[in-house]
């Protein structure tokens, strides 16, 4: 495995552990999200690059037109908890009030 290879394997562990520590932020959740989206994006293209399976060059944009929807869809809804509850805390959020 190649040294490149590790790192972005590292990262996109060290922001889904991320995610699993820091859920009392939505803010952060949502930057660990990313994190992860960004590290597959690039070991995807990295992947398809060294295989040399070009057929499958569009699913790397794929993935990351999805992410920039996730992003768009989570900044919103942030958006509109911070004004409802006046903060981002998770844990005060009651998903049947929302």
């Amino acid at each position: 495995m190649l040294p490149i290879h590790l790192n972005l394997t590292v990262a996109f562990f060290l922001a889904l552990t991320g995610v699993l520590v820091y859920r009392s932020h939505l803010m952060s959740t949502l930057l660990c999200l990313e994190g992860m989206m960004l590290s597959l994006f690039i070991l995807m293209t990295l992947l398809i690059t060294h295989f040399h399976m070009f057929s499958l060059s569009m699913t790397p944009l794929i993935l990351l037109v999805f992410s920039a929807c996730e992003a768009g869809i989570g900044l919103a809804l942030l958006v509109k908890i911070s004004a409802t509850h006046g903060n981002d805390y998770v844990q005060n959020l009651n998903l049947l009030q929302c």
